[in-house]
């Protein structure tokens, strides 16, 4: 029986998710649609925990763009440098360079991609999947032990697999177009009275036009808009000309909500914009993707390649929805702010007053930034269990190290701060699996030892009255110990 994944899409979430399962042993093949990739960049922003989860694999020196501590909510200013993060703030960079920068990262894991090849069907049964595939050479089958859509919005693996995908379609429509040769000042969705408008230099001659009319419903487009209807809408909303300006790229997107009701059906996973859809304010979509990428990357590792039961792919679905379902609820939010004419000025203008408090401030930007999650990992009542573990300094007979270098290689570690040995004999079974590492912590007073998941959030803490047994949280998330 073969233990290959397949991924179609080799986007962000796609190729974040081919190269953890590199890291995890699993053989990978990434199907593509496109013959060569697009270059262009929908998405700008990374929030703090989009780059925390880079950071843990070593790629953070590796993406070029400029940070910052200015983000919003339903484009009212809040302040992101607050963020309990070495990486507090957001990152302008454009998903071009983000997919190269992953691209490049996969490649050195061998990663292979083969690009102009898309998944046109697919069957599966007990063992696995059959994926008929339409490459450049004609229809040819491939099979393998696990699918995993990630393949946006418009998703093939969702429609052929039967998945459920239940919301709101779209309201409104908005146009985006990258233009050279412009010259209009910096704003950010300006409402006038007949619709709003951003308008956001990207450097080398290029600005983003981005403009939305109250009351013009959305179209059911196969191909892209014209330029000219960029023009058309610019002019009526703001008076300006763009007309000389030299078109990138243009595109169109909206606002409907939409989530699968099941991450998971056998053998076919879904990821990223292929389990949900929402409006992208605030920049949430690509950093939604790739963090769902890291949650199953390592998991179907160890269950792809038969150290770990298929019950581990269960949890996916039970961390990853609820996330989801909180990002279409908190854009679905923003909307009206962002959507809505000179009529909603003073809700804005209220809203402004409210978010200038450092409570109500710092409970949005950990929401937008993912910071604040908590999953459900198992009994017990330590503060750290179920959340992230922060980039941590830590002393060990090596030498120097911190929390975020122990993940580069993607496994399991459990950190042991109290020099006990019995936490290595304990863990002894899944050393294939987990490094047992002894270090001092003076950054985390009173943890004698925590266990980290390869995503970097804590699976079993101590000291822990309420907690469970050391072994039982390796089992659950690890697979049964090694036999001799």
């Amino acid at each position: 029986m073969t233990k290959r994944v397949i991924v179609a899409g080799a986007g962000p979430v796609g190729l974040t998710l081919a190269a953890e399962l590199r890291l995890a042993g699993a053989e990978v093949l990434v199907l593509e649609r496109l013959a060569e990739p697009t270059g262009q960049s929908r998405a700008l922003g990374m929030h703090a925990r989009t780059m925390e989860v880079l950071d843990q694999r070593g790629l953070l020196d590796r993406l070029e763009g400029r940070r910052g501590e200015w983000g919003h909510f339903g484009a009212i200013p809040l302040d992101f440098g607050v963020l309990d993060s070495h990486v507090a703030g957001q990152m302008m960079i454009p998903q071009a360079k983000t997919e190269r920068a992953l691209g490049a990262w996969a490649a050195e894991l061998g990663v292979p991609i083969r690009r102009g090849h898309e998944v046109v069907g697919l069957a599966q049964d007990a063992d696995g999947v059959q994926v008929e595939v339409e490459g450049p050479e004609g229809r040819y089958r491939l099979r393998a032990a696990y699918l995993v859509g990630c393949d946006g919005g418009r998703s093939t693996v969702r429609r052929l697999a039967g998945f459920d995908f239940p919301g709101t379609e779209a309201t409104t429509e908005y146009l985006m177009a990258d233009v050279e040769g412009i010259d209009l000042p910096f704003r950010f969705s300006d409402v006038r009275e007949r619709g709003g408008i951003s308008v956001i230099p990207l450097g080398d001659g290029v600005t983003r036009v981005l403009p939305v009319e109250f009351g013009a419903p959305p179209r059911r487009r196969t191909e892209p808009p014209a330029f000219q209807e960029v023009v058309e809408r610019v002019a009526r909303i703001t008076g300006d000309d763009i007309s000389g300006g030299r078109p990138r790229w243009v595109t169109s997107f909206g606002d409907a909500t939409r989530q699968v009701s099941e991450y998971r059906r056998g053998r076919v996973l879904l990821a990223g914009d292929a389990a949900h859809i929402h409006l992208p304010a605030g920049g949430q979509g690509l950093n939604l993707g790739v963090q769902d990428a890291m949650n199953l990357g390592w998991k179907l590792g160890l269950v792809a390649t038969g150290r770990a039961g298929e019950e581990l792919l269960d949890t996916y679905h039970a961390e990853r929805h609820p996330v989801g379902a909180d990002v279409l609820f908190n854009t679905r939010a923003q909307a009206p702010l962002l959507n809505g004419g000179l009529d909603l000025e003073p809700l804005r203008a209220v809203l402004r007053e409210i978010f200038r408090f450092d409570e109500v401030n710092r409970h949005l930007t950990n929401m937008i930034s993912a910071l604040d999650l908590r999953y459900e990992v198992g009994a017990g009542s330590h503060p750290l269990l179920g959340r992230r573990m922060p980039r941590r300094a830590l002393s060990t007979s090596d030498g120097e190290t911190d929390t975020f270098r122990l993940l580069h290689v993607a496994r399991g570690v459990l950190l042991d701060l109290s020099d006990d040995a019995e936490l290595g004999a304990v863990a002894e079974g899944w050393a294939d699996r987990v490094d047992v590492v002894r270090a001092s912590a003076p950054e985390l007073p009173g943890v004698d030892a925590v266990l980290v998941r390869p995503d970097g959030y804590v699976a079993w803490a101590a000291p822990d009255a309420e907690g469970e047994r050391l072994d039982v949280a390796l089992g659950r998330w690890f697979g049964p110990p090694r036999t001799r």
